[in-house]
């Protein structure tokens, strides 16, 4: 037996005739006979090589291997309970909670976010921007946008952008002393650099263009989130290591310029995270469908306008 669970049938038997103290009352609940119930309650001890109740002619007693199974095994019922019933309330409930990177909201999700609302004008959406895993066993969100190499373990993780970063600065670097018209006056600019998991990006792209890590002898500026990063390259402070997903809106605007041809794809890539009891609920449904399909659009175009990447 070591291992191997027991009939769930026969534990939701147990369960019920402990927790009333007759076979007759359980029968009664769970809508059988008390015969049934006295077989299943045979099976269950001759599953487990020991009995859990004493059976006297008026009454039933727990024996004391009962009690300690009772405890645990009604604790595995509550929580199979509440879980069902945040499974129900997260997918009746019709706020999508999301979670995801700041920059990402920023940069990309809240400018695009007005068409998914104009297609589910029914669902009330709830954006929380953050860095931490996000639990979604105590309900702090439905689905979660997530960067990374795609390893959640027992969550539902769909790609949703691959990932590429180069360089970008205010159009103003373009002129006047050491204009970014070439590589060798990289040196002679700040380089704005983003801390955590993405802090080695420029030495990544430095040694796919063929130049040493130690490129400039500027002081660099680091930021923590990436969105400041983006926003120090448009006020002309520098230039900065930017994601596709970061930067493209400013390159379409005319804020920002990708001065160099040479992008460099890294083994990291945006996804939609979601636990498998959520990841089938329309509300969750309807936004990887948006997203996918709005990823979609914008690789179409890409391949229409004139970024020289």
């Amino acid at each position: 037996m070591a291992g191997k669970l027991p009939s769930l049938n026969g534990l939701k038997v147990f369960e019920c005739a402990a927790r009333h103290m007759s076979f007759t009352k359980a029968a009664s609940e769970l809508n059988v006979t008390q015969t049934a119930i006295s077989h299943q309650m045979r099976r269950l001890e001759d599953e487990l090589g020991m009995r859990l109740f004493h059976r006297f002619k008026e009454r039933l007693e727990l024996t004391v291997q009962g009690q300690a199974y009772l405890h645990g095994v009604s604790l595995a019922f509550d929580q199979l309970r509440f879980s069902t019933e945040q499974l129900h309330n997260g997918c009746n409930n019709t706020t999508l909670a999301i979670s995801t990177l700041a920059t990402f909201a920023s940069k990309w999700l809240l400018p695009r976010l007005g068409s998914f609302r104009l297609e589910h004008p029914q669902i009330d959406i709830r954006v929380n921007a953050s860095t931490d895993l996000v639990d979604f066993v105590a309900g702090g969100a439905d689905t979660a946008i997530r960067y990374g190499i795609g390893e959640w373990k027992g969550l539902r993780a769909d790609r949703l952008m691959t990932d590429e970063i180069f360089p970008v600065c205010s159009p103003r670097l373009l002129t006047g002393n050491h204009p970014l018209t070439s590589l060798n006056n990289l040196a002679h600019h700040t380089l704005l650099q983003v801390s955590g998991v993405t802090s080695n990006d420029w030495s990544i792209w430095l040694k796919a263009a063929g130049l040493p890590a130690n490129l400039t002898s500027d002081a660099s500026l680091t930021f923590d989130l990436a969105l400041m990063a983006v926003q120090a390259a448009v006020d002309g402070h520098g230039v900065c290591i930017g994601r596709r997903a970061y930067v493209e809106d400013d390159l379409r605007a005319g804020r920002l310029v990708a001065p160099f041809g040479k992008s460099v794809a890294t083994n990291r890539a945006f996804y939609l995270v979601s636990p498998p009891d959520l990841a089938n609920c329309a509300k969750v449904v309807a936004l990887r469908t948006w997203l996918l399909d709005m990823i979609g659009d914008t690789e179409i175009q890409r391949t229409t306008e004139a970024f020289d990447f």
